[in-house]
């Protein structure tokens, strides 16, 4: 008798039992569709609400355009894109600083080294093809050789000449090594060092004559120096990953640390889809004769676009498949929501937050390989950057009448290269960089307002190509450590009550050291 109770209650519970079978087929093939897709939608609820709030940004704001809103009225309805904006980027600081410090503590020197070998490498390979691509295609396309290219620069040409610091390649190479090394780590989350060339006149006491000498300014400006705070924290965590069991408390207070922002982000996530609605719609007002911009800087906005869609879709996800032998595209499929991001907010750094959760919790990396690569990757990987101050400048020279020869092209791919490590990870800070790469080839810097007009949508699009290859480098380096670190120590998650489970490198490389000896003496009595 219990012999078949226990039958009977198998075949209840079994899944392939044939009155289950019949419910299922019962249904009609739409209702399974709508059932599939109301189930993806749920699945992917903030994914959904983000692609819904891009969409409705550019129909609110052409829709509004026809109601020629005040400036006032625009800066109200940009008000909770700016809210967005600020709360991103208040957690950043928390977060480089808690993620580098916490994924450099569990590795091992030479791990650590290998880390930076690969990531340094891939960003230095991806720049300078994202800025030889762009040289390519503005010489393949040359959108500023064109009949009423004279027409096209009275039109947006500006009478007030930017203020441009009197700046060389080199000066700006000794300023990345100078911010490296910030003297004070606390000014250094507030400020950057920049260095001005001053000329000024002296009168000759012999001969009466004036003579001009130069005087080099070493100044600080606003802006966080990353640079300088990722080398304090790489060396902080590596430091602290030699200190053994003495160092565990403070490594336990840097992964409470990034456990606590990472749960502040997920708050912000869901306020982002508004963020991004308003955003997208309030630059879309700011834009004040789109016929006329797109009749002026058509082409070259189409050289731009060309260029990053060809690194995007092409470059990028070719380096992925190489080095993994996976599909790329199920990669960027993971991304998506940090894409979404970037093109909202125009900013990697703004964008970092969103980044890591795609990359530990959709793609599961290594959370030791993102929390060293990814803040690293959104000061000085920017092959969109890269490739538009490339493009930008010979365009402007096409304009000008100008035909830059092989050396000055060189030069312009190498300055690109240099500058968009420079750039602050802000909106538009490719603009302010790009007056290197033009003084470097003798460009004006008036010719530079030309191209505002249409920087806005541009820089937001290279932003986004930016973080696509920071997830990509990621990837690329978890796929190529994955198998020498082994197994995480970095034990996080919901379950607040339960003890953290990390050790420094130190600890870690003394236990492994012990159980090799052990089954090296196994293996010996065998």
């Amino acid at each position: 008798m219990d012999e078949k109770h226990d039958q009977t209650i198998a075949m209840l519970n079994d899944e392939t039992h044939p009155p289950r079978m019949r419910t299922d087929g019962n249904q009609t093939p739409v209702r399974k569709c709508c059932s599939s897709f109301i189930g993806a939608l749920r699945d992917n609820l903030l994914l959904t609400l983000t692609i819904a709030g891009v969409f409705l940004g550019f129909i609110f704001g052409f829709a509004a355009r026809s109601y020629n809103p005040s400036t006032e009225t625009i800066m109200i309805l940009s008000f909770p894109g700016d809210i967005l904006m600020r709360m991103l980027k208040m957690l950043i600081l928390p977060l480089i600083t808690s993620s580098l410090i916490t994924g450099l503590a569990v590795l091992d020197p030479k791990s650590s080294g290998k880390l930076g070998l690969y990531a340094l490498t891939y960003y230095f390979c991806t720049t300078v093809l994202a800025a030889i691509l762009g040289i390519i295609l503005v010489q393949v396309i040359r959108p500023g050789e064109r009949n009423n290219k004279e027409e096209v620069r009275s039109q947006l040409l500006s009478n007030n000449e930017p203020v441009a610091d009197q700046v060389t390649t080199l000066d700006a190479i000794f300023d990345l090594l100078r911010n490296m090394f910030a003297e004070n780590i606390i000014q250094a989350t507030l400020e950057q060092v920049k260095t001005t060339r001053t000329y000024y006149n002296v009168t000759n006491a012999a001969t009466g004559d004036y003579i001009t000498k130069l005087k080099f300014e070493t100044r600080y400006v606003a802006g966080a120096n990353f640079l300088g705070l990722i080398t304090f924290c790489c060396a902080f965590g590596i430091a602290i990953g030699t200190m053994g069991k003495r160092g565990e408390p403070m490594l336990h207070f840097f992964l409470i640390l990034n456990e606590i922002v990472m749960k502040l982000i997920k708050l912000v996530m869901w306020y982002s889809p508004i963020g991004i609605m308003f955003l997208v719609a309030g630059k879309i007002l700011e834009i004040e004769d789109l016929i006329k911009l797109a009749q002026s800087l058509g082409m070259y906005a189409l050289t731009v676009l060309t260029g990053l869609a060809i690194h995007s879709l092409i470059t990028l996800p070719l380096i992925y498949y190489a080095v993994t032998r996976k599909n790329p595209f199920a990669f960027y499929r993971g991304m998506l929501q940090a894409w979404l991001t970037g093109i909202g907010t125009g900013s990697s750094a703004a964008s970092l937050p969103v980044t890591f959760r795609c990359l530990e919790e959709t793609l599961k990396l290594d959370r030791r390989v993102t929390r060293f690569v990814l803040p690293i990757g959104a000061t000085v990987n920017m092959d969109g950057t890269a490739l538009y101050e490339a493009v930008a400048p010979v365009f402007l020279a096409q304009l000008m009448g100008r035909q830059l020869g092989i050396g000055q092209l060189i030069i312009v791919s190498f300055t690109a290269t240099v500058a968009s490590i420079g750039a602050a990870s802000i909106p538009s800070a490719g603009l302010v960089t790009m007056l290197l790469v033009m003084s470097a080839v003798n460009i004006p810097a008036k010719e530079i307002t030309i191209i505002f007009a249409i920087d806005w949508a541009l820089d937001r699009i290279r932003t986004s190509v930016n973080i696509l290859g920071d997830g990509i480098g990621a990837g690329v380096v978890d796929h190529l450590v994955r198998r020498e670190l082994g197994p995480t120590d970095l034990e996080e998650g919901e379950n607040t009550n339960a003890p953290i489970k990390a050790r420094t490198a130190s600890e870690l490389s003394t236990e492994r050291r012990k159980h090799s000896r052990e089954d090296f003496h196994e293996t010996s009595k065998l």
